[in-house]
């Protein structure tokens, strides 16, 4: 095989701050949703992977929860877990905001960085929000206090540079195999995928008022005889006044929920869903080892 042909491959986490758009150029790198994007803080929970494969290389990207001090069990794990991806990985994107201020979280990340041997890339998004000539003082910021591999602007919103992006990504990367099929572009399970469409709607819909003590827990998820793909979910909330707010005055926000939950979830699965919502209290769940595991935290797995 000739140096041309080699293929290459390799495993790359994005991190950053809580909203910086990991989950969303994560979606934009894949061509499809399957990071669940929200104006809130904190909306990716678990190593999410996301498989990026061409003629050339395929990379594995895990968009890891975004880096900040814990408040709960839940925030612990969730450290856990992106802190562990930093030692795992053959490249890190460290994605920040164009127009955000340099403080101490940064600084915070960048300290953790410093503790790994990983090329670190640094990403700078949403650069539509800010004029070229700050774009030059916010890369200085960065640059004299971290030895960047590459530094590259982007928009993960309409994808530009993006491609800039990939090509610089796979010029890094080490001739390897391919570890998923050209198609595959997750290795979460579908059940996994419909739980966060259910909770992406949720957190979507009822803004400030539902803050992260909500978890979607997938029942049931079976093929009926008439074709339709019947999906039973429950919402898990903390407190009874987050359970009625969920429903909504005669049922009507759980409906839009489930309205909206369904159109993404059938596009995922390429199917007629028939999604059937219930919702349930289950008080502090965030600092109760047992009920994580069952909502899908499991810390054995990081």
């Amino acid at each position: 095989m000739n140096q041309e042909n080699e293929f290459k491959s390799g495993f790359v986490s994005i991190i950053g701050r809580p909203n910086v758009g990991k989950s969303t150029l994560l979606n934009r790198v894949i061509g499809q949703k399957i990071a669940i994007m929200s104006d809130k803080p904190q909306t990716t929970r678990n190593k999410i992977q996301g498989v990026y494969t061409d003629n050339e290389a395929q990379v594995v990207f895990i968009d890891t929860p975004g880096i900040h001090k814990p408040k709960h069990r839940l925030g612990d794990f969730m450290m856990k877990v992106a802190k562990n991806t930093l030692r795992e990985v053959d490249l890190i994107l460290y994605v920040i905001e164009a127009d955000a201020k340099f403080g101490p979280g940064e600084q915070f990340i960048i300290d953790r960085l410093n503790e790994t041997k990983t090329p670190v890339f640094l990403i700078v998004n949403k650069i539509d929000k800010i004029h070229p000539d700050a774009l030059l003082e916010v890369i200085d910021q960065y640059r004299e206090r971290y030895q960047f591999e590459e530094i590259i602007p982007i928009s993960a919103l309409d994808g530009n540079n993006v491609p800039t992006m990939m090509e610089q990504i796979i010029n890094n990367m080490e001739e390897g195999p391919q570890y998923y099929p050209s198609d595959q572009v997750t290795d979460h399970p579908e059940r996994f995928i419909v739980a966060e469409l259910v909770r992406e709607k949720a957190l979507h819909l009822t803004k400030e008022e539902i803050p992260h003590s909500l978890a979607v827990v997938i029942e049931q998820m079976k093929r009926r005889d008439n074709g339709k793909i019947y999906v039973g979910a429950t919402i898990i909330v903390e407190r009874s006044s987050q359970k009625g707010i969920i429903i909504g005055k005669r049922g009507s926000m759980l409906k839009e929920i489930g309205q909206l939950a369904r159109t993404d979830i059938e596009a995922l699965l390429g199917s007629s869903v028939f999604l059937e919502l219930w919702v349930k209290v289950q008080k502090d769940w965030r600092n109760r080892p047992s009920q994580l595991k069952d909502y899908g935290f499991n810390e054995d797995e990081y």
